[in-house]
């Protein structure tokens, strides 16, 4: 059954919900589209945001204390980063530093603070219209996990049934060749990833009613706007079929109808390592709402790291066409690879042109941490995680102890301060493109249209939605665009004269002819400067 629109009822029995009256002015959606598609969010690793008692590790009350550089609640002020949610990487307690091996699902970090910090950052996020959306790690807990301690200590333990055993080891591996299968007494226990995380037995309905409990729990009790799931095409196994089997899609059919029961609003967005468009539809049309686009997000940094459009450009071509009612989450990296700057090599306007092809493109976009100001690191994962560069000052501003981890030595050069004031920075590259993107639904909603350009190095698309066109024309190259045409075959536009006129970027203007196909075919006049995105409106001549 295809996913229901939300009503004005329910909108309104969440809007008083237990964490406190959301504003007016949070998104909420359209009569087409869920609120997410109107969001942009914020992935954020809590222990290298802001440590703000001075012990070396970020906490709730670090986050709570910056929420004003994420969005400030104020709608006319520009200062703000403008995101609208909120993915917090695990919040649990955790025997590692990472948190996705969970010893406890009903309780917080002490590390990070307690329930009530945790219910106090829901409040002042909400006020200021951020959703929030916390780390769900359902495939294992941790070999510390009192269940997991119960069960490898005995045959007869009433959890012994809640992880998966084998009297021989099975003559299998993972999907990347790793050991999966770990001794455990005179048994075998599998562990997908490590075997200090070893994997639930979602088989036992016993496991799947106590995750359901702790849904309930962050859902109801505590008002969390919804749940990232990790490894989320790892979650049952059928023998050596280790990622999206039957079983793991049955599951997630069923786990569906129990979320929506609960906040029909709940927002629930999949880890589907290397999706293509056919995953993403199959994990999403009953099953999860969102699905990171894997495969979308490669091809936004192969289009800015070989400064040509056409990877990106090929891959919407197939995504639109696959998934038209546009329910994916797209992003640059996350917490598992490479930052993009290093992936970039240091090259601020190809970040530039990374963040314009994101925040341009149908999805709902999600940045991780740093990325607004370039934050450099490569693997070991630590070094993907280090702290946030709020300034040049002692530990990059991120703490006045000792960090967990220390700052990248880039920091005096790249930091929220030092890019603040500069109007050509990063950082402000995306507050102007967030704001711009929050204020036209085109980009959020709109159909997304690929304009033909015969130029290798221009991404092009036109975007329509409701009354308002607009064309976003993306130089990927150092090089002025000078010859090229922007070419429709055919769209939903009336025909008749057209003005096109700049939104965003440099002051262009011109006349264009739309035949009774929708379509049109022009050379313009005007030239693209390197590295520079151009959004204009498209509007019938009056």
């Amino acid at each position: 059954m295809r996913r229901k629109l939300f009503t004005l009822s329910v909108w309104f029995v969440f809007m008083v919900s237990a964490c406190g009256p959301k504003p007016p002015d949070l998104y909420q959606g359209t009569d087409d589209f869920p609120w997410w598609n109107d969001a942009v969010f914020y992935e954020i690793f809590i222990r290298s945001f802001y440590d703000s008692d001075g012990d070396g590790v970020g906490d709730l009350n670090g986050v709570i204390d910056k929420l004003d550089y994420l969005n400030d609640g104020d709608p006319d002020t520009d200062s703000d980063l403008g995101i609208t949610g909120i993915w917090l990487m695990p919040i649990f307690p955790s025997p590692s530093y990472h948190g996705y091996d969970v010893t406890d699902y009903y309780s917080i970090n002490p590390k990070y603070g307690t329930i009530e910090d945790f219910k106090r950052l829901l409040r002042e996020a909400h006020r200021r219209g951020i959703h929030v959306v916390i780390d769900l790690v359902l495939n294992h807990t941790s070999e510390q996990h009192p269940w997991f301690v119960d069960a490898s200590q005995s045959l007869g333990s009433e959890y012994r049934d809640w992880y998966i055993w084998s009297d021989e080891k099975p003559g299998f591996r993972g999907p990347d060749g790793q050991t999966v299968w770990h001794p455990s007494g005179d048994s075998y226990y599998y562990g997908l990833f490590v075997s200090s995380m070893p994997d639930l037995n979602y088989r036992n309905d016993q496991v799947t009613a106590e995750m359901n409990e702790i849904t309930r729990f962050w859902l109801e009790d505590i008002g969390v706007d919804g749940f990232r799931l990790d490894a989320a095409k790892h979650l049952i196994e059928e023998n050596s079929l280790q990622e999206n089997t039957s079983a793991t899609h049955d599951w997630y059919e069923e786990f569906r109808p129990f979320y929506k029961s609960i906040n029909p609003d709940a927002l629930v967005i999949g880890e589907v390592y290397e999706t293509n468009t056919r995953l993403v539809k199959a994990y999403t049309e009953d099953e999860l709402d969102l699905v990171f686009h894997f495969g979308l997000a490669g091809k936004f940094v192969d289009s800015a790291r070989s400064e040509l459009g056409l990877p990106a450009w090929a891959e919407m071509v197939k995504t639109v066409k696959g998934l038209p009612d546009m329910q994916y989450a797209t992003f640059l990296t996350n917490h598992d690879q490479n930052r993009l700057m290093s992936q970039l090599s240091g090259n601020v306007n190809k970040a530039k042109t990374a963040a314009a092809l994101l925040l341009t493109s149908p999805g709902v976009p999600f940045i991780y941490y740093g990325e607004e100001i370039g934050l450099l690191g490569q693997k070991p994962d630590e070094d993907i995680r280090r702290p946030m560069q709020w300034s040049g000052d002692h530990q990059a501003g991120f703490t006045t102890g000792t960090p967990w981890r220390d700052p990248d030595d880039s920091y005096k050069q790249i930091n929220i301060e030092v890019q603040d004031g500069d109007p050509s920075s990063l950082l402000n590259h995306y507050r102007a493109l967030i704001a711009f993107r929050r204020k036209h639904g085109a980009l959020r909603f709109g159909e997304y249209i690929t304009i033909i350009t015969i130029q290798a190095k221009l991404n092009a698309s036109l975007r329509i939605y409701g009354e308002e066109n607009l064309v976003v024309l993306i130089n990927t190259h150092e090089e002025t665009i000078g010859e090229y045409k922007i070419s429709v075959k055919e769209s939903t536009l009336a025909p008749g004269k057209y003005y096109l006129s700049s939104l965003f970027g440099p002051p262009v203007y011109l006349d264009i002819i739309i035949d009774e196909n929708g379509g049109f075919n022009v050379a313009p006049e005007f030239t693209i400067p390197g590295y520079t995105t151009m959004i204009m409106e498209l509007a019938p001549a009056k």
